[in-house]
């Protein structure tokens, strides 16, 4: 498993060339769910429904920027082709993380960690159901939290500067963010895949 420095940079070469069709992305999801959002009554449930499916389109997307893909601002929708099992998900990981909180702090933060990798995992095998994909990542990130953990304390000092620029630029933070999950989910995944690979090699 590669180290967070190097994930980091690996994330800005991927976005080179890319950044305006990130933002513009981001700026389309954060307008999405804030103006479902704002609506009196329905908007809290509305911005329920909507954030799995969507969270799954902006996975699809990140995933195709870390592949070196075309990526396209209407892959934000895709999720909604597998919207029961990314609503299940959304849902589920939101539940277990508040049950979990409820208990302490820390638990409930190694817990929203165990289910980092739920939507990469379902945008990459999208027939499987929500509990098998949060199953999936929990394995995945076992062994791993902790280095997701100071990948994510990385990205503090950028938001302070988000702050002092009256948040414009969280527009840049945010797909940047979004990229390096990715990448570290790919990472994780070849990673994982090598370990498998020297179990089963024949002894000699």
């Amino acid at each position: 498993m590669k180290d967070n420095a190097t994930i980091i940079k690996m994330s800005r070469e991927s976005l080179k060339g890319k950044w305006g069709l990130a933002i513009g992305t981001t700026v389309v999801y954060m307008l999405i769910i804030g103006g479902i959002q704002v609506i009196p009554k329905a908007g809290a449930l509305g911005s329920l429904i909507i954030t799995g499916p969507l969270g799954l389109g902006l996975a699809l997307f990140a995933l195709t920027i870390v592949r070196n893909g075309e990526a396209k601002l209407n892959q934000l929708f895709e999720g909604f082709q597998n919207f029961g099992t990314a609503l299940g998900a959304y849902l589920l990981t939101t539940l277990f993380t508040i049950l979990w909180l409820l208990l302490l702090i820390v638990p409930g933060i190694v817990a929203a960690i165990s289910y980092a990798q739920t939507l990469y995992i379902l945008a990459d095998n999208p027939n499987i159901g929500p509990m098998e994909a949060i199953d999936k990542s929990k394995a995945m990130m076992d062994g791993y939290k902790m280095q997701y953990f100071t990948m994510l304390l990385r990205f503090f000092g950028l938001l302070l500067l988000c702050i002092l620029t009256l948040g414009i630029g969280i527009f840049w933070l945010v797909p940047f963010m979004q990229v390096t999950a990715a990448t570290f989910y790919e990472e994780l995944k070849a990673a994982q895949a090598a370990n498998q690979e020297t179990q089963n090699a024949p002894a000699v």
